[in-house]
């Protein structure tokens, strides 16, 4: 039996090491568009590698069907992960927050051990090899690249991803090959990612950083709360609490809602609080700027922006002020709402939304409702994970499934 597999990232690769165990007898031609293989495996975590998190649901996961993904959790869970990474001498650090790297810290060691397996395990792998099309004639595949064709496969593997990290070869590739076979697939985003927002002052908050409570709404709804990191930057907002809110407002700015943040830079004090609390700061130095004294709380280039979004002028000193600006104040840092307009782009994106519709997948063996002996698996499906090394498991526990029943 032969089987072809298109894309050596972690999915792709859990498969083929798993149905070349299970079956030594197969032949398992291993196609990749890099000049090595688990590209972004290695980019992963900051080269550090966030191979997978040790505390999984499908709550981590968005998509138009996240259940899909419950019987390939299950089957390959954290422990069994584990198990299998201390099979290729690989072994993990388990951070208290739950994510997962390898205890080398670095990622390379990762793709080593990983083509260490493959190697042993004899599958065929052809890198700097796009394939281009597959068709299907007489029960058989045939794999399709620039100048060369491969004939006579029983069963394919879709797993080169999407869209997120052109710069590593990534495309859509696999989405138009599943089309002519007849899939529909749902439109594709970029996921964790910067958001680019519409403010005049963009560029003069550029660097500020500070940890706080970002708000997600759509359509005037609250829909998402999350605390961390915000960065400011020249086109809007990025940082580790942007990255996680993003996924579920991209998906909604994707099919064309309102989408709205608001950054809550104080968000263990309310806004009355908070005002008591400027008010009291102005009076201790009432002969000063009102900008200058603000400093004291917040970025120095955070402050002429807020006066001038509250309407009060640059000049304006600490005994000038009257309550209902300084209530304008503590109330625009408490709700500083921006609206949502694109994101970087799928360059500068950690993962990609949209993919292949779950729907005509099977969800126990992940082999196509369409199309007798086609499989799928990782990126390319309509499921988008958190960040926390989710979308990775999810590439793993996939990956894994298709080896067990693709081998069959």
């Amino acid at each position: 039996m032969k089987i072809a597999i298109i894309g050596a990232g972690a999915a792709g690769i859990m498969a083929a090491i798993t149905a070349k165990r299970l079956n030594k007898n197969i032949q398992i031609d291993l196609f990749d568009a890099n000049k090595g293989i688990g590209k972004k495996i290695l980019a992963s975590g900051n080269g550090r590698c966030n191979i997978s998190n040790s505390s999984i649901t499908s709550k981590n996961y968005i998509g138009e069907n996240p259940d899909f993904v419950n019987f390939a959790l299950k089957e390959f869970d954290f422990k069994a992960f584990e198990k299998f990474c201390k099979s290729i001498g690989l072994l993990l650090d388990v951070k208290e927050s739950c994510k997962v790297y390898p205890l080398s810290n670095e990622a390379k060691s990762v793709t080593n051990l990983l083509e260490l397996a493959l190697n042993e395990l004899g599958v065929n792998i052809y890198l700097e090899s796009f394939v281009r099309d597959i068709e299907k004639l007489d029960e058989k595949f045939n794999i399709k690249l620039d100048e060369k064709e491969y004939k006579g496969y029983d069963k394919v593997l879709i797993s080169n991803g999407l869209g997120a990290a052109p710069q590593l070869n990534a495309n859509e590739s696999g989405l138009e090959i599943a089309s002519k076979f007849g899939h529909s697939y749902n439109p594709t985003y970029p996921s964790l990612v910067g958001l680019k927002t519409d403010n005049t002052y963009n560029g003069k908050l550029q660097g500020v950083k500070k940890e706080c409570n970002v708000s997600l709404f759509v359509n005037n709804n609250l829909e998402q709360e999350i605390f961390g990191d915000v960065l400011f930057t020249s086109y809007g907002v990025s940082g580790f609490a942007i990255l996680d809110i993003s996924q579920m407002a991209v998906l909604n700015l994707s099919s064309y809602q309102d989408v709205k943040i608001a950054i809550n830079f104080f968000p263990k004090i309310n806004k009355n609080d908070l005002a008591d609390q400027i008010q009291s700061l102005l009076k201790t130095v009432p002969n000063q700027r009102v900008v200058d004294i603000l400093t004291g709380m917040v970025s120095n280039k955070i402050a002429p922006v807020l006066l001038d979004i509250c309407k009060i002028n640059l000049e304006t000193k600490a005994n000038e002020i009257n309550a209902k600006q300084i209530k304008a104040i503590a109330y625009q840092l408490n709700q500083w709402k921006m609206k949502v307009v694109d994101t970087q782009g799928f360059g500068h994106a950690e993962a990609s939304g949209g993919g292949v519709r779950t729907i005509e997948v099977d969800n126990k063996t992940y082999e196509s409702k369409l199309v007798k002996n086609l499989y799928f698996a990782g990126e390319v499906l309509d499921i988008v994970g958190n960040r926390g090394g989710f979308n990775l498991h999810f590439a793993w526990a996939s990956g894994h499934l298709v080896g067990k029943n693709i081998q069959k």
